[in-house]
C-alpha cells in the first residue's frame, strides 16, 4: 500500500479508531481482527486512540452500538482515520459503505480496509471511493427504474394502486347516527374519516 497521508499536525500524530464485528457470540473472536489492525497500526506508527467492537451483530443491522458510537465519535473529529480489517465487516451495503466515507470526507479522516487494502488518504483509495459511489448511484437508478416497470405493468394489467380501500358499515352508521354520534364520533369508531363515513351512507339518512 502506498504511504499514509494521514493528518500528523498540532499532535494528533496519526491518531486512528480500530472498529471489528463478528456475527455471533458463539466461537466467533474479534481478536482475530484486533490483533491484524493493531499490528497494522504499529508498522505504520499511528496511535490506536480506541476500539470499537459489536459482537453478536449480523451485518444487515441497521442499529450497532459501536458502530454507532463511532460515527458520532468521528462527527466529534475525535480521531484522523478509521481503520476496519474488511468492507462487510463495516458496512452493511455499498451504499451504506458510501454514506459512510462521505461523512468522514466531510470530516476530513481518512478510511483503511485492511483486507481490500483499501486507503483513502492515496490516489489510488481515492479511485476507490470515486468507484464505489458510481456503483451506489446505478444501484439506486436501478431500484427506481424496477418500482417504475413494476408500477407501469400493475397498471397495464388492471390492478388498482395504492392502500386498499377500507368498507365502511352503513347499517353501522345508521345505529351510530340514530343514537346521537356526531359524525367525527361516527369515524372514530369505524376507523373512517368523517367524510368519507357521510359518503358512504349519503341517500340513505
Amino acid at each position: 500500500m502506498a504511504g499514509s497521508k494521514i493528518n500528523t499536525t498540532q499532535g494528533n500524530a496519526g491518531r486512528v479508531a480500530l472498529y471489528a464485528r463478528v456475527s455471533t457470540n458463539n466461537g466467533q473472536d474479534p481478536e482475530m481482527q484486533l490483533r491484524e489492525l493493531r499490528e497494522y497500526c504499529q508498522r505504520r506508527g499511528w496511535e490506536i486512540l480506541r476500539e470499537y467492537t459489536d459482537v453478536g451483530m449480523t451485518g444487515s443491522k441497521e442499529k450497532r452500538p459501536e458502530l454507532d458510537r463511532l460515527m458520532t465519535d468521528a462527527h466529534r473529529r475525535r480521531f484522523d482515520a478509521v481503520v476496519v480489517w474488511k468492507f462487510d465487516r463495516f458496512a452493511r451495503s455499498v451504499s451504506h459503505l458510501l454514506r459512510a466515507l462521505e461523512n468522514f470526507q466531510a470530516q476530513g479522516i481518512e478510511f483503511v480496509s485492511l483486507s481490500e487494502q483499501v486507503d483513502t488518504s492515496t490516489p489510488m483509495g481515492k479511485m476507490v471511493f470515486t468507484v464505489l459511489g458510481a456503483v451506489a448511484e446505478l444501484e439506486r437508478s436501478l431500484i427506481v427504474e424496477r418500482v417504475r416497470a413494476g408500477l407501469r405493468n400493475a397498471r397495464a394489467k388492471g390492478k388498482r394502486l395504492g392502500r386498499p380501500r377500507k368498507p365502511v358499515d352503513t347499517d353501522k352508521v345508521a345505529l351510530l347516527r340514530s343514537q346521537g354520534a356526531s359524525w367525527r364520533a361516527v369515524g372514530t369508531a369505524l376507523g373512517v374519516s368523517p367524510a368519507k363515513a357521510l359518503l358512504a351512507c349519503r341517500g340513505r339518512l
